[in-house]
């Protein structure tokens, strides 16, 4: 693992409870705390002007971080005062911050909540175990402005699903790493803005404890070089399985195709040959030999198949493709096909469902989706992209990246379809099928990004190029 995908894991809260336990071994936890502490002041005196403060501390080390923050708060001369849900362990670590507050301590009741202009959550943070109700959540509720210690109170910090009440942070602070609660939707928005603080964890404890799970961005990946050496086979050929019935679905693959940088794109779509090359673009190249024959070409490794197609078309030209060792991504029809049975999908390299698609196969993901995508791809040996706004990429082997880096101009009939065509191209660039999905994904996002206000699917291929070049410079910067 190179160090830009190191600084990119998202360990989950039993693994950053491990990740704790290592780290003590090295710096204790009290000093682990008083850093913690510091670093949410800091980020609290940056963003907000002085004003009266309530923290909120539980009885765990998130409340102790809390109360180190809120000493150095009122060290720096801010009204500040705690209210406890419980003391802290006696004899612990937590126990020790608490009796350094020489401070007001109010009750931990909603009623008293109204009489401060900001509360500092730092009552349970990312290692949720119970659902967060009654008075802890009326008095979560009663907050009129909240910034986080670690993870809003009532955010799962391994799924980012919201148990029982969560209050909406403007400002959360985490140490060390994100969690993928910090991206996983609905968490990710009620942190607001997410700040990673460094508080002293060694680096070497983070590669200890088998997290298996990334941030999507450039570094964790690389886009394949073009050099001048480059020619259009060695860019890579990509092949789109075209119906007759909706034709504009594979011309979306094939513009993502060609957008993100294949040398050569050709659209398969047999006796509906004539009706493509009326509307292809200069450069598309449309077949209409049958599909075996064109399978001799050993050029054609990667084969998109889906878009545009029905359900018997899929089920014919699918099967075929495998049965010849192509790489297939899949989408859209096939899915259709393999609705209730995700056995059909076998032999894919690629599946990219939305949220609808997935259950039809699937079955419903519920509040774990990171659990339910790996548990798709180790069923049918392929990677599989759950799409959304927090876009979940999942290999059969475990490993699992999330999107964040996307926007809801994504979410227009088409977009998907131009997604294929941009994982088709990575793959037959040389990309593995897990990294060649991830990179396709933040390049999709990026596009929409620069695509301007309410861009149609259409628009999307045009800005796939600047999206490569700023993935290449962002790599590259990271790797120093």
């Amino acid at each position: 693992m190179n160090d830009t995908a190191y600084r990119l894991l998202l360990p989950d809260p039993a693994q950053m409870g491990r990740v704790d336990a290592l780290a003590a071994r090295v710096v204790p936890i009290r000093t682990l705390m008083e850093h913690a502490g510091r670093a949410v002041e800091r980020a609290v005196r940056r963003h907000v002007r002085p004003c009266r403060v309530l923290v909120l501390c539980g009885p765990g080390d998130n409340g102790g971080d809390g109360y180190v923050c809120a000493r150095r708060l009122a060290q720096a001369g801010w009204p500040v005062s705690i209210a406890a849900l419980a003391p802290p362990r006696p004899g612990g670590d937590a126990a020790a911050a608490a009796a350094l507050w020489d401070g007001p301590v109010v009750p931990f009741a909603a009623g008293q909540v109204a009489r401060f202009d900001l509360v500092i959550d730092a009552v349970f943070g990312a290692g949720l175990s119970r659902p967060v109700e009654g008075d802890v959540a009326d008095v979560l509720r009663a907050a009129r402005r909240v910034v986080a210690i670690d993870m809003p109170t009532g955010v799962d910090g391994a799924t980012g699903a919201v148990r029982g009440y969560a209050p909406q942070a403007e400002l959360t602070v985490t140490f060390c790493r994100r969690k993928p609660g910090h991206l996983l939707l609905p968490g990710r928005d009620l942190c607001g803005r997410c700040e990673v603080a460094d508080i002293g964890i060694p680096e070497s404890a983070v590669g200890q404890v088998g997290v298996r799970t990334w941030h999507n961005e450039p570094g964790l990946w690389q886009v394949p070089h073009c050099g001048v050496e480059s020619y259009k086979y060695s860019r890579g050929v990509v092949s789109i399985c075209g119906g007759a019935q909706m034709p504009g679905a594979a011309r979306l693959s094939a513009g993502g195709a060609r957008g993100s940088g294949a040398g050569l794109v050709r659209l398969a779509v047999g006796a509906a040959a004539d009706l493509y090359r009326m509307q292809a673009p200069a450069g598309l190249i449309v077949d209409s030999d049958p599909l075996p024959e064109l399978l001799h070409d050993a050029r054609r490794k990667v084969w998109v198949c889906g878009p545009g197609l029905t359900v018997d078309e899929v089920g014919s030209v699918f099967p075929t493709l495998v049965g010849a060792g192509r790489q297939v991504v899949a989408d859209a029809g096939a899915f259709s096909m393999a609705a209730g049975d995700p056995a059909r999908l076998r032999g894919a390299a690629v599946v990219t469902p939305h949220a609808g698609e997935f259950a039809r196969v699937f079955g419903h993901p519920g509040e774990d989706r990171l659990a339910a995508a790996r548990a798709a791809a180790a069923l049918i040996d392929a990677v599989v992209v759950m799409k959304g706004p927090d876009t979940i990429i999942a290999a059969p082997d475990g490993r699992a990246a999330i999107n964040d880096h996307a926007t809801p101009a994504l979410g227009t009939a088409g977009s998907g379809d131009t997604l294929t065509g941009i994982v088709a191209a990575m793959m037959a660039a040389g990309m593995p099928a897990w990294e060649g999905a991830c990179a396709a994904v933040w390049l999709h996002g990026e596009a929409a990004m620069r695509a301007g206000p309410w861009p149609v699917a259409e628009q999307f291929d045009l800005h796939l190029g600047a999206a490569r070049a700023k993935a290449e410079a962002e790599g590259q910067k990271k790797r120093g």
